[in-house]
């Protein structure tokens, strides 16, 4: 099984295939509004807007996992993160990332790209960037910034 046989929930419940990402260089990243590293998202739409036209898509699981970080409906954590932060790459319903019902998405980055500790995801802000074909790359801590990281999207988008 590969990426792109997965389907997410989008914010209205409705399914969204991944395939529908094929193609695109993808930065996956679980978020939360209320925790220290939330200003990320600033940094993540600067990429968006950068690099979104060269084929270049991130994609935002809001979980409330760690610390309960992310309490608000679906639709609180949008109009939080628009208004806030203005993003505009989208936004998915909230899932887990760990545990008996984690997403399968994050089954198969986890399954792909462990983490130095292990497979599990340890906090907000965990980043895995997927090549256009569907190959998970890189995992990223939650403490590495968006900017920290721009050099390896430029590579893999050139």
């Amino acid at each position: 099984m590969g990426i792109y046989d997965i389907n997410v929930k989008d914010m209205d419940g409705k399914d969204v295939p991944m395939s529908d990402f094929r193609g695109k260089a993808m930065l996956i990243v679980n978020t939360a509004t209320g925790c220290g590293f939330t200003p990320q998202y600033d940094g993540l739409e600067d990429l968006y807007e950068k690099y979104h036209e060269k084929g270049f898509e991130i994609l935002d699981f809001p979980c409330n996992q760690f610390g309960n970080q992310a309490p608000g409906s679906e639709e609180e954590i949008h109009n939080f993160c628009t208004g806030r932060y203005g993003i505009t790459f989208p936004q998915f319903g909230k899932i887990d990332v760990n545990g008996p019902n984690e997403s399968p998405l994050y089954s198969f980055l986890k399954n792909e790209k462990g983490g130095v500790l292990g497979d599990a995801i340890k906090w907000n802000f965990t980043k895995f960037l997927v090549d256009k074909d569907g190959r998970v790359i890189k995992r990223y801590a939650s403490t590495d910034t968006p900017e920290k990281i721009e050099k390896d999207i430029a590579k893999l988008i050139a």
